[in-house]
């Protein structure tokens, strides 16, 4: 196997050519087009600051099905506390600065330079990226961003600068899925901490196959408003 080299066009190879550690492809572009076309087929851009742009489809892929998110009985106690107020798509250019200012995937640096930055507010503008905010005291306590394609969200990045704020704030993520029939949440790597949560490790065809279910119509959306007021979905189970 090799990496592939892309070019001007928003063009990837086969997710199945990747290379053991799930390095696909290497180059191109952040714009929307491209970043859109690489979510579609289960792959997601991830550099360091001294890397050209750098795209993967791991395998096995961490995913949650969001009816089996696992609430432990003392983050259940945390969420009926109140210490925490929990918004969506207020805040998003705050978590996503957050997230950067945090420890890097695997515990490095930071991986989310300004270009990735500004790449994934622009999709936020276009109706395809979402933020969940966590608050308390009126400050950003902790959230989460990804992107939304009809049924699928692909989280990219959380952060917590208040205990089990960003705990919080997945929960309050997986209940804004089942109202809207979401019925994947792509976790991309493997972590214990999101095990705990009830996510799941599956083969890469597995997921491509869900992808290529839940993907029909991948259309912006409207901003995310926490309590939902749109038409509740219903939760479907029907994802595996």
């Amino acid at each position: 196997m090799s990496v592939f080299l892309l070019n001007k066009q928003p063009v990837f190879p086969p997710p199945h050519l990747a290379e053991p550690d799930g390095l696909l492809a290497v180059g191109g572009d952040l714009g929307p087009l491209r970043l859109l076309e690489a979510y579609r087929q289960g792959i997601f851009p991830w550099y360091g600051p001294e890397d050209p742009i750098l795209w993967w489809s791991p395998h096995p892929r961490m995913v949650l099905f969001p009816q089996a998110l696992h609430v432990s009985r003392r983050l259940q106690r945390r969420i009926r506390s109140g210490k925490f107020t929990i918004s969506a798509d207020t805040a998003f250019s705050q978590v996503i600065a957050a997230c950067a200012a945090g420890p890097g995937r695997q515990g490095g640096g930071t991986w989310l330079s300004l270009e990735m930055q500004e790449a994934y507010i622009l999709l936020h503008q276009l109706g395809f990226a979402h933020s969940i905010e966590c608050w308390h005291e009126n400050t950003l306590a902790g959230g989460l961003y990804g992107v939304a394609l009809d049924r699928v969200f692909f989280g990219e990045s959380m952060f917590s600068a208040v205990t089990d704020a960003s705990k919080v704030a997945l929960v309050a993520l997986v209940q804004q899925a089942i109202r809207c029939s979401i019925g994947l949440i792509d976790c991309q790597v493997s972590s214990a901490h999101l095990e705990r949560l009830g996510a799941e490790e599956i083969g890469r065809d597995h997921f491509l196959r869900l992808l290529g279910k839940l993907i029909r119509r991948p259309h912006p959306q409207e901003k995310w408003r926490l309590p939902y007021t749109g038409k509740e979905g219903n939760g479907r189970a029907d994802a595996k």
